[in-house]
């Protein structure tokens, strides 16, 4: 593990409870001695780590913020270029076009697990966070299938359903369902802030609706910012969706289609299924996009896929 933080740091514990040999690496000597007195193998130094997940050749999961990824990503390339590697991070297009930059690709299959907090840092990890959530696991084109499995696997022994998608698609997906949330929860928070009652006042509508931004300030502007390309056409649909909501209220008009639209999206998610995906052969023709499809369609993988040239 490249980080300690929330998702890192709950990574590392799900693995270890998994039974898997983890080890892992931070920059902040607290968090690596908070790792080390609860029992986990972690170190300050990333060239250590590095040399020893090369011996071992190890999955090297990289859990850090988007802006130090050329830092992490030369280190892997002078000291571990051959081991398979996956990230946990919010955005995959950005974060696959570093991977390409440092020549890293043949051994990468990008990953993001949704799922977290508003908190932060090696205390705030859990082993149990990812269960029964969706752990995003790249089909993009350059994809190996022996690295796809193991990045799969370890998604699935953290307790998480695997959603096969796209880094594209995924990008457009997450602008709307996590970096636009976190916009208007900042601007909500903000706009609150500004009424001198609104806190005394406040419950669960308030409180549901700005969660989010108690989250780090820096982990939010580094994921909105790395995914501004998807985020701005999702962003200007939900400022036109709220000027005319503004424009009928300006009118003393009713605000039936607004609200009935939005309540109408909100129950369809209520019963929103997710189909298992079984049939597909890791490996075989076409195997890639067959997964994307049945990602895009809100196909979940439950359990090992069967893998070409091997016995089920």
């Amino acid at each position: 593990m490249i980080g300690l933080g929330l998702i890192g740091g709950s990574v590392m514990r799900a693995a270890a409870a998994a039974g898997r040999e983890v080890f892992g690496y931070n920059r902040s000597v607290e968090s690596v001695q908070a790792a080390t007195a609860d029992g986990f193998d972690a170190t300050e130094n990333l060239d250590d780590a590095l040399r020893r997940a090369s011996d071992e050749r190890a999955l090297i999961v990289l859990a850090v913020p988007v802006p130090a990824l050329p830092l992490m990503l030369d280190h892997i390339r002078r000291t571990a270029p051959d081991c398979s590697l996956t990230d946990v991070t919010s955005v995959k297009g950005a974060v696959l076009q570093e991977v390409r930059s440092f020549g890293l690709l043949d051994r990468f299959v990008g990953g993001h697990p949704m799922a977290g907090t508003a908190h932060s840092g090696w205390e705030a990890g859990d082993a149990q966070l990812f269960v029964g959530a969706p752990w995003v696991v790249s089909v993009d084109d350059h994809v190996d299938p022996d690295v796809w499995v193991q990045v799969s696997l370890l998604a699935l022994d953290c307790g998480a359903v695997v959603v096969p998608a796209r880094s594209d698609e995924h990008d457009t997906a997450a602008a709307t369902i996590s970096h636009l949330p976190h916009l208007l929860a900042e601007a909500l928070a903000a706009t609150a802030g500004e009424v001198p009652l609104a806190f005394a006042l406040a419950a669960g509508s308030f409180r549901d609706g700005t969660r989010v931004a108690a989250t780090a300030p820096d982990l939010v502007r580094a994921m909105c910012e790395a995914n501004a390309d998807q985020l701005l056409p999702v962003l200007d649909q939900a400022l036109e969706r709220l000027h005319h909501a503004r424009e009928l209220l300006a009118g003393h008009q009713p605000l039936t289609d607004f609200v009935d639209q939005g309540h109408a999206a909100r129950v369809r998610y209520d019963s929103f299924t997710r189909p298992d995906i079984v049939t597909t052969v890791v490996g075989a023709p076409g195997w890639r996009e067959e997964l994307a499809a049945a990602g895009r369609a809100g196909g979940v993988i439950r359990s090992a896929l069967p893998v070409l040239g091997t016995r089920e």
